[in-house]
């Protein structure tokens, strides 16, 4: 007598007017792929002579992946068809399997279509609709994290220090080097062609003006927030994506944990803590990097250089880099969560959320610094 595993599939066929019935019983696991795609051949042809079909899988003593994908793809092929296939089971795990499945087949790929005014207004019809989708989802993820926010607020047990501490070091203090250095470098960059520039008509010396305001109001804050973004963002979503291709995050759900709580607000919170530091920080670097080449090739000396930015900056000009960040951060953490939370079961979903995560961060940041722009300008801050 055969085992369990190894029994032969078979299909048993009972016709009822215009209407198909099989049956199905024995093995069907990968050990019996053979025999499975010969019946799976038998059963297409019989389906495909008929306009409704019913699979009972009840009798089947055993069904892994490899039955219920190929169980899957004959029903998705005779439904693309025309036609109407049901498999049907009384025990729940052929449920589970055959959902699983279906959520993890590979899509269809879609048809080419030639260049045209149709196409190239469908294309931007269904961009519309994703970014108004992506619009609703993060209004309704930024309540989440309001609501998250004012729970631990008021409940300052479930405030979690620790992991507070340990994203503001890896964000400020790890991140601090490589920021510094290129806000140096920017600022050595800016401040060299200003002075060629402003040469031409005898004003090398507005460099100072040049580089002291935009290094404070724009570049400072710019720069700190599209690193961050590309750099700490895109970590945030690579770890929240991995937790939730772990399940993990449905684990925290389990043990009465709410995710928002534990993973979003303690990472934004470090962010808005920390891009103001870097701000900063990567102010002055600009700044020591536009004195030392206003000194090297405008012949500007260093405590000329001082002087001239202390006459030319206010503390407006100081104030508006450091308003901007915390907003900047918070913009960034957000779109960060929302895209691991995003996640779904494979490496190339990762892959692509976390690349979504960098551009979309990087675009609304600028879209921040524009909006916050025009603001300060209307006041005439």
């Amino acid at each position: 007598m055969a085992s369990l595993d190894t029994a032969e599939p078979q299909a048993v066929f009972h016709d009822d007017a215009g209407s198909l019935a099989i049956e199905l019983t024995g093995s069907w696991s990968a050990e019996r792929a053979p025999r499975i795609e010969e019946l799976i051949a038998e059963m297409g042809e019989r389906i495909a002579s008929v306009s409704r079909a019913t699979l009972d899988l009840s009798a089947i003593i055993r069904l892994d992946t490899l039955g219920a994908y190929v169980l899957n793809r004959l029903k998705n092929q005779r439904e693309a068809a025309g036609g109407s296939v049901e498999l049907v089971s009384r025990r729940p795990e052929h449920a589970v399997l055959l959902a699983e499945v279906n959520i993890h087949d590979c899509s269809v790929p879609p048809t080419v279509h030639h260049f045209g005014i149709v196409s190239v207004l469908v294309n931007i019809g269904e961009a519309m609709v994703r970014f108004g989708r992506d619009m609703v989802g993060g209004a309704m993820f930024l309540g989440e994290v309001v609501v998250g926010s004012v729970s631990v607020m008021f409940g300052p047990r479930k405030f979690r220090g620790p992991p507070l501490v340990n994203q503001i070091e890896l964000i400020a203090f790890n991140g601090a080097p490589i920021i510094m250095l290129i806000s140096f470098l920017v600022g050595c960059i800016v401040a060299q062609q200003g002075i060629f520039q402003l040469q031409q008509f005898g004003a090398s010396a507005f460099v100072v003006n040049l580089t002291g305001i935009l290094i404070l109001r724009e570049l400072g804050v710019l720069l700190t927030s599209i690193m961050i973004a590309g750099r700490s963002g895109s970590a945030f979503t690579a770890e929240i994506g991995s937790m939730k291709m772990r399940e993990e995050i449905d684990a925290l759900r389990v043990m009465g944990l709410d995710p928002i709580e534990v993973l979003v607000v303690p990472r934004i919170l470090a962010l808005i803590i920390s891009l103001p530091i870097l701000t900063f920080i990567s102010s002055m670097a600009g700044l020591a990097g536009a004195a030392l080449v206003s000194w090297l090739y405008g012949g500007i000396g260093i405590d000329t250089f001082l002087a001239r930015l202390q006459s030319v900056i206010t503390w407006k000009h100081f104030a508006v880099g450091l308003i901007k960040a915390p907003f900047m951060a918070f913009v960034i953490g957000l779109i960060a969560s929302i895209e691991g939370l995003a996640v779904q079961g494979s490496a190339e979903s990762l892959g692509r959320q976390v690349t979504a995560s960098v551009v979309k961060a990087i675009f609304m940041v600028i879209l921040v610094d524009g909006l916050f722009a025009m603001f300060f300008a209307s006041i005439e801050f």
